[in-house]
Parts: structure tokens; sequence; C-alpha cells
């Protein structure tokens, strides 16, 4: 389908790209669009598409299988080694006025959900799917290590999903606040403290160690911390990602059977965030907090890049008068 587009947000891997040149084995070789958080309206669609028509406002997935290999036909997709994914080299993303994406990976959005939710499906797919792998259900106990939009989404869904007590831990009060709006019901801010230290902290306010920890700064001591606040027989699930190699307890790990799991992306997630969005039973619309025309996205980016706010949202239709 060819698409107009409306909302797109800035994640912190775009501007890591537009920076460096790079995430891990991703090079930037030659010029690439970047952005992957959208949403926007059918302009016109190929001969075998049924299920939309032009008009319909519409959530891009990002990621596009482009072989029926062994991770499709097992529905794990997001790990088929010769995936599309947009702005991610040498694929071209989606912050543009005009893009052409695959039918299947385009879903329709109610109307009651805005394009910029709609964006911040992507986000939320990270946390759908980190939960999901770590098992997060009624009555767990949860800690999120970080509170950036990938920290809050997890906030947002371990709620949705069932969890009795969730503790955010940050160095930024200011984030921890934003933890606290969407559903954080203990915060932590950390200053010095000692892997060892955060975790102590965590379990002294949580009443016991919490059964399942989302890590989401990659940061090496965050790594660290996660694996000593897990109860034993628990999941850290590593959702940031930092340096290649880190150092890490990991007998502790070991002898205390902490179940160490990582995401990639995300998979089957857009039709179970549109019924919660639609549902109203998650709300994603307070982690916006800057939004740009689209030409002003260097200001965008630099405001993403100073670590302002959350998440900052670009429109990049401005003739477009829907919500």
């Amino acid at each position: 389908v060819l698409l107009r587009m409306h909302s797109v947000g800035i994640c912190g891997s775009d501007v890591h790209y537009w920076q460096h040149g790079r995430i891990g084995d991703f090079v930037v070789k030659s010029p690439m669009v970047l952005g992957h958080e959208a949403a926007g309206t059918v302009v016109r669609v190929g001969p075998g598409v049924t299920h939309l028509k032009p008009g319909d406002r519409v959530a891009i997935e990002p990621g596009v299988p482009r072989e029926m290999d062994e991770f499709c036909k097992s529905g794990r997709y997001n790990l088929s080694p010769t995936i599309f994914f947009c702005a991610t080299p040498p694929d071209d993303g989606n912050l543009c006025h005009y893009y052409k994406h695959s039918a299947s990976y385009c879903y329709k959005l109610p109307d009651n959900v805005t394009f910029e939710e709609g964006a911040l499906i992507e986000p939320l797919s990270v946390g759908i799917h980190a939960c999901r792998r770590a098992g997060v259900t009624l009555g767990s106990k949860v800690f999120v290590s970080g509170s950036g939009p990938i920290g809050l989404v997890n906030v947002l869904v371990a709620k949705m999903m069932g969890a009795a007590t969730v503790v955010v831990t940050d160095l930024s009060a200011p984030r921890l606040q934003k933890a606290k709006e969407v559903g954080a019901d203990i915060t932590i801010q950390v200053t010095k403290e000692s892997p060892q230290e955060v975790a102590s902290r965590v379990e002294a306010l949580l009443g016991c160690k919490p059964d399942i920890t989302v890590e989401c700064t990659g940061a090496e001591a965050c790594i660290q911390a996660g694996i000593y606040a897990t109860r034993s027989g628990g999941t850290l699930v590593l959702v940031g990602l930092g340096a290649e190699l880190v150092t890490l307890p990991i007998v502790t790990a070991a002898v205390r059977e902490v179940d160490i799991r990582g995401i990639f992306r995300y998979c089957n997630t857009w039709p179970v965030a549109i019924a919660l969005l639609a549902s109203k039973r998650i709300d994603v619309r307070p982690l916006v907090t800057h939004r740009f025309p689209l030409e002003r996205a260097l200001e965008a980016f630099e405001t993403t890049k100073r670590g302002e706010g959350v998440k900052v949202m670009l429109k990049c239709d401005p003739t477009d008068q829907n919500p």
C-alpha cells in the first residue's frame, strides 16, 4: 500500500544512527530515511489487497519478513535473519510525507484511536513482547529498571497483564514522576548505590524480591542489579541494549535459577495493542511530551538527544485535520 504519513515518533535508535552511524552490526553505509514508529492514511492499494482501502487510517508494523523461513513458520518472524525493518540499514524508514509498505503489516485503526496512539503501538509492542517473554501474570511483582519510554510502556503493560506491584528505578526524578503517572506503585531514584544496594532497596520497598525484572537501560550496573534483585526461580528480561560485553554475577544467577531472557523487537503484537487502545484499557497518550512538524525534524531530534521529555512526535502531513 501507498501511505500518506501522519505521525512518526522518534526512537533512541533513530538518534543513535544519526549520531553514530551504526548500532552493533547494523552500519549505515549510504543515506537512510529514519523513523519506524508510525501511522498514516492509505492512499493507494495494490491489486491483491482486500482488507484496506484508500482513506483507511492505519498503524504500521515496521518489521516485514522477506521469506517464509523456520522462524516465520513458528510464529517468531521477528527473528528471521532476512527481515525488512524500517530505519535499520539498509532499509529506509517512514519519516517522510509518503511511504510504501506491505499491506499485511498495516493495521486499520478504529475511529477512537488517534494517529498518535497508532504510532505509539511500536514502543508499546516492545512492552507487550517483553512482558510476554517475562511471563507477567496475575499477582506478579515486577521490577522495571529504567523509566525512559520503554520502561514506561513496560509499566503500562505489566499492570495491564495483572502485575500486583511494579517498582521502577531511574536516575531522573521527572522520569520517575512520569512512571507514577502511568501506574508504577513504587519509584526509586538511584544515585551512586552499588548494584547490590539497589537490589536491597527494591526488596525493602517491595517487601520481597520481585518475581520478574525487566531491564530497560542496557547499563552494566543495572543488569547486575537485576540479577541480584530477582527472586530465586524468577526471570530477568533484557530489553535495553548497551555494551556488547558486560561483566555479570553469573554464578548468582545460575545457582538461584534466575532465567535470563533476551528480546528482539516484537512479534504478533499489533492486533493486541489496537484492542487495548480501542477499549481504553491502556492509555499511551501521556507518553507524548513534545510535538513538531516534519519541517522541524532536526529540532525534534535535538530534543530527543538531550533527553528532554519522554516521547517526541513528528507530524508529517500539515494539511491533514484528522486527530
